[in-house]
């Protein structure tokens, strides 16, 4: 029996490049691939699905919580994050919502076809790099490096105003930008620091000076 797979990716590329690895697999069937979370936990909730290959940074409902709200009412179901959001905080939040494994997307493709079989056989796949962050919160040491040198000052300059409370629309008019120049930095931002809302960027700020 084939195992049933879904894919939620709100970046057409990647979903369109995870649909062709599943599909080329004879012993794969994609049987749904969305791109936000609203729409997934919709469908899924009546489907049948054996694994769920989900993003964690989806416009609206996070992938967290989109696995969260699954994993209550498909339970057998196995749940993949295939992100670029490494940080352990990330990977524990995510493996305490429910999701089974945790792969980089920068995992070959061999390698998430493994972990596809790996999951539905009882294994929780994680990659290497993700592993040796997780590891290291548990020894109480990092090897990341200092993700406050990789924002602009422009980044800065927006990330101060969102733990002032600032929404998109005012920073924009305090800044002479556009709302969609401040979506695309703010999303730089979460990508740098390894988070994937507000509150965990504001958190991560937390005590820093970013004047």
């Amino acid at each position: 029996m084939k195992i049933k797979v879904s894919i939620i990716e709100d970046q057409k590329e990647i979903r369109e490049m995870l649909s062709v690895i599943v599909k080329g697999h004879p012993d794969f069937e994609l049987v749904s691939s969305f791109e936000n979370g609203e729409d997934a936990v919709s469908a899924l909730q009546v489907a049948e699905v054996d694994v769920v290959l989900v993003d964690i940074h989806l416009p609206g409902m996070s992938g967290i919580e989109c696995v969260e709200l699954l994993k209550k009412k498909k339970a057998n179901t196995q749940f993949i994050m295939c992100t670029s959001l490494e940080n352990s905080e990330t990977v524990f939040a995510a493996l305490k919502a429910g999701a089974t494994g945790y792969l980089s997307k920068t995992t070959p493709p061999s390698k998430i076809l493994e972990s596809i079989v790996e999951v539905q056989q009882g294994g929780s796949p994680m990659s290497s790099s993700i592993a040796r962050k997780v590891v290291s919160s548990f020894s109480g040491t990092t090897t990341e490096e200092d993700e406050w040198s990789k924002l602009s000052l422009r980044e800065k300059e927006i990330l101060d105003r969102l733990a002032k409370g600032l929404r998109y629309k005012e920073i924009a008019e305090e800044l002479f930008i556009s709302t969609e120049t401040v979506r695309t930095h703010i999303r730089n931002i979460y990508e740098k620091l390894q988070v994937n809302s507000r509150t965990m960027a504001i958190n991560k700020i937390s005590g820093k000076n970013l004047a």
